[in-house]
């Protein structure tokens, strides 16, 4: 597990050495999405209302998970990740990416979890008999984090598991088949490892234990300096549509776009959506989240990444890592 992440973090490091040229005036830009991740921003995606607010050509591309989002923002390939997870972001600010945290897209403690398989009746009382299983784990991303923390928290050592780097779509079909005994994931893959196995702690367990879970959208902090305005609008579209979800007068319209978008059925998105939370923007902007909390959490996640040896450092600060401007400009807009 360790070789596995550490190489993908020296391949970001030496990604960031890439030039990214985007500039406003080519028209277009490439923002990176999950499926199976119901959220208000599709709805404003799937009617156009990015490109018509921005200005631009809005190329929409689906990832599996958050370190596959920061590489192809090393890469230049996408110039904006929404909803990309907070350990993924750190892994690669951790690496040298100059990433910036702009907003806070989800929080979903219950939508993000590890599923131990039926047969080996496994729960929380019992959660020592992990040791010397398999575990499929997407290394880098919140679920690797959820996994490691909880791991902690049951006195399992994590070098008497052995851990399989699998996207949550690879772990969920490999828990189907019995071939690893526990798979962490997110979105519809862990909807569909349930079928197969029962979670250690729900989500506010893991909350109460100070295992918080939520998504970020991040873009490489040259294009958010040299994009102010732009990044701001994007910004903008998306807390409306949040703000017509939250205060629930666009739900109905909503759902049957936001689920054709997801890959869902409609049942489906509602269930996860009402698990979902979408800060509005004043609460982003208080102590709790991006005002100060945020940077904190961050460490915290960085430091848990170096003491399993997944990672071979900490930044002495991740301020740096949150840009407010943009946010605080789209609050006016």
């Amino acid at each position: 597990m360790k070789k596995t992440l550490l190489s993908a973090v020296a391949g970001v490091a030496l990604m960031t050495g890439a030039t990214q040229t985007f500039a406003g005036g080519h028209g277009e830009i490439t923002v990176a999405y999950f499926l199976e991740w119901p959220m208000p921003f599709q709805y404003a995606k799937e009617n156009g209302t990015y490109d018509e607010e921005l200005g631009v050509t809005v190329n929409w591309v689906s990832f599996d998970t958050g370190t596959a989002m920061s590489a192809a923002m090393a890469s230049g390939d996408v110039q904006i990740a929404v909803s990309q997870g907070v350990p993924p972001f750190v892994i690669a600010a951790s690496a040298g990416q100059d990433l910036q945290v702009l907003d806070v897209a989800v929080s979903y403690a219950e939508n993000d979890n590890c599923v131990v398989a039926s047969i080996l009746e496994v729960d929380k009382d019992s959660a020592d008999e992990l040791a010397g299983k398999k575990a499929a784990v997407p290394l880098g991303t919140a679920a690797h984090y959820g996994f490691l923390k909880q791991m902690e928290h049951f006195g399992v050592d994590i070098a008497s598991i052995e851990v399989v780097d699998m996207a949550p779509p690879e772990g969920a079909a490999a828990l189907a088949q019995g071939s690893v005994d526990m798979m962490c994931g997110f979105g519809g893959s862990l909807r569909t490892a349930m079928e197969y196995g029962n979670v250690l702690l729900t989500g506010a367990e893991k909350t109460e234990l100070g295992i918080l879970v939520f998504d970020v959208t991040s873009a490489p902090a040259s294009f958010v300096a040299e994009n102010p305005d732009l990044v701001a609008k994007f910004l903008a579209v998306t807390a409306k549509a949040n703000a017509g979800w939250n205060d629930g007068s666009m739900v109905e319209e909503m759902i049957p776009v936001i689920a054709q978008d997801s890959g869902m059925d409609e049942q489906a998105v509602r269930d996860f959506m009402a698990t979902f939370t979408f800060p509005s923007i004043e609460e982003q902007l208080s102590q709790g989240w991006l005002g100060g909390n945020a940077a904190t959490f961050m460490q915290g996640v960085a430091q848990v990444f170096v003491d399993s040896g997944s990672i071979p450092s900490v930044l002495g600060s991740y301020e740096g890592a949150v840009n407010t401007g943009p946010l605080q400009a789209a609050a006016d807009m």
